[in-house]
């Protein structure tokens, strides 16, 4: 065994400090990762799940394997905060890179254990801090006895004595407990206990930064360059924090790099100062990585060569990712997705909100169609779900109807009002006077609100992730189907029964059990490539709980008119239900009504 050179205290104000950072860290690396791991694979329940039960076996095994550390404590605890501060982000860029490339199906478990490597090793090397911290906090007990005093002590530690305090005096409602005032002897506070009272502030620290800061201001990329820099920063003021060696060149270097390896100490230095630059250019690095990943991504939806993706600009809100892109035809042969070589498009999460080539036939889909069924006019109520790019509501304007508009997303709804791209569709529709905007929860709002519609829009993504589960329940729909007039009715975009069957025969079978028992598919037409022949471009479907009118050409938009032909051949049915296919239900979610 390696000589242990002579054991140092560290002032206690700095190891509970550096215990709060630490842990504030490896709390937040949970929650970026499980949404990276969301954004590349799908399935936010799944990835959760996965990411914490993988981190808090890794963190085990490293709290279990660290007595096995030679050397002392301080030394140890620099490496660990090195590791981490490289492992971390290079690890995030590896599976940014796993989630651009092509493969067969039959390698995509291999993928995906590859793709959990990084959050095993951070959640092992965060293992090892506490135990590492624990240790010196002991040493500094038996060396000095006597807490440290300035600013930073009476911050940390003080809020730790007062929580203890606090907790006491609830404890002791239902518990014996020590209420003197000796230290060991005297009840003072462990160093074990109090490190680990930090330790878990430094958690709850964590989740709320990630929630509330760093990934609504900085964005997902930014976040984990966030926390890299703070491991660098925690691993140089150790080495700042401890008294150096007495003889040579090397009693200039802190005594944790004096006995590690001194290009290590290199490596941390530019390790902080690369992540810290990073921070510094969070716009940039996150424009960069998003054009990369998300280009090469979107290009996968396509056949290897025939499109070229170029991400011109994204954003994150609270409760989503907006991605604004051009795609461009580079296929042998004649362009059968949009007229030209290019155009615009634009992605929330990872469904396609809109692009140039179908985004009027859709809306004339979504909202001209539907109210061919009534004679236009502000006595028809509407309700809008979602549609918080308002260019739905200019449809709706050009009927003068009477609009409930209700989208979660405040933030994305006021920034798509100046968008450069969105404001040419829906020509400030957001002026409309004959509407009300509710930034609230869908589900929610119809829970609060007994107003009942002639006809509600479904303008909301596809069932592309779990956290969209509720706007696919049959909770969801019964509520729908509880807020509409005798002859009101629901339309909503669908997916095809060819491409999605598992979603479709679930996502039928919920309507049904929610008491829509009548059903109209119908198509948005349009040529969209500009050769001789005209598209099916959107498929829709109309629901009611029971007997309603044919659609009728003569109530609808020129639109409407020109396919009049299509459009009075539209007819209602039963709708249909599939044997042995469970509803989605919010307590019980069915997975096969996602869209992966």
């Amino acid at each position: 065994m390696a000589a242990r050179e002579s054991r140092q205290s560290y002032p206690l104000s700095l190891l509970h400090a550096l215990t709060f950072v630490v842990a504030l860290c490896s709390f937040a690396y949970e929650l970026v990762f499980a949404e990276l791991y969301t954004v590349v694979f799908g399935g936010s329940v799944t990835q959760y799940g996965i990411t914490i039960g993988l981190f808090f076996s890794s963190l085990g095994l490293g709290s279990f394997l660290s007595g096995r550390l030679e050397g002392e404590a301080g030394p140890n605890f620099f490496r660990v905060e090195t590791y981490l501060a490289l492992v971390a982000p290079l690890g995030f860029l590896g599976v940014i890179v796993l989630g651009t490339l092509r493969y067969p199906a039959a390698y995509a478990p291999v993928v995906g254990v590859v793709a959990r490597i990084p959050i095993v090793a951070i959640g092992f090397l965060s293992g090892f801090e506490l135990p590492l911290l624990t240790a010196l906090a002991e040493e500094t007990r038996t060396a000095e006895r006597d807490v440290p005093t300035g600013v930073l002590a009476t911050g940390l530690t003080g809020v730790v004595a007062a929580t203890k305090a606090a907790c006491t005096r609830v404890l002791a409602l239902g518990f014996d407990v020590e209420t003197t005032n000796d230290d060991d002897e005297r009840g003072r506070t462990s160093a074990y206990a109090a490190v680990l009272g930090v330790d878990y502030i430094g958690g709850l620290a964590g989740s709320l930064v990630y929630v509330f800061v760093l990934y609504p201001e900085l964005g997902l990329i930014a976040s984990v360059f966030v926390l890299a820099f703070l491991n660098g920063l925690a691993a140089l003021a150790f080495t700042v924090g401890t008294p150096p060696l007495r003889s040579g060149l090397t009693r200039y270097l802190p005594r944790p790099v004096s006995s590690t390896s001194r290009a290590l100490f290199v490596v941390c230095l530019l390790l902080t100062a690369t992540t810290g630059g990073a921070v510094a250019s969070a716009n940039t690095v996150n424009e960069e990585v998003s054009e990369y990943y998300f280009g090469r991504d979107y290009e996968l939806d396509y056949p290897e060569g025939a499109l070229d993706v170029t991400v011109t600009d994204t954003w994150t809100t609270r409760y989503q990712r907006v991605t604004e892109y051009t795609r461009t035809w580079t296929g042998t042969g004649s362009n059968p997705l949009f007229e030209g070589t290019s155009e615009r498009c634009l992605r929330l999460d990872e469904a396609i909100q809109l692009c140039d080539s179908w985004a009027d036939s859709y809306h004339h889909g979504l909202v001209d169609v539907p109210l061919s069924l009534y004679a236009n006019g502000s006595e028809t109520n509407v309700l809008l779900v979602g549609g918080g790019d308002w260019v739905a509501m200019d449809y709706l304007r050009a009927h003068n109807v009477t609009v409930d508009h209700v989208d979660i997303d405040g933030e994305f709804m006021q920034r798509a009002k100046n968008h450069s791209y969105l404001a040419q569709y829906h020509d400030d529709a957001y002026t409309y006077p004959n509407k009300t905007t509710h930034t609230a929860d869908a589900f929610h709002y119809l829970q609060q609100h007994e107003t009942r519609y002639d006809l509600i829009l479904l303008d909301v993504p596809g069932a592309t992730d779990d956290d969209l589960l509720s706007l696919y329940s049959t909770e969801f729909y019964t509520e729908l189907r509880e807020h509409l007039t005798e002859r009101g009715v629901v339309a909503t975009w669908t997916y095809s029964r060819q491409s999605y069957t598992q979603h479709r025969a679930a996502h039928y079978n919920t309507i049904a059990a929610a008491g829509f028992t009548r059903a109209a598919p119908y198509f948005a037409w349009e040529d969209i490539d500009a050769d001789p022949e005209t598209e099916r471009v959107e498929r829709f479907t109309l629901l009611a709980p029971g007997p309603r009118p044919a659609l009728d050409p003569a109530n609808g938009s020129a639109y409407v008119r020109r396919y009049a032909e299509r459009y009075e051949s539209v007819s209602w049915h039963d709708t249909p239900t599939y044997a042995g296919v469970r509803t989605n239900s919010i307590f019980h979610p069915n997975y096969d009504i996602l869209i992966e």
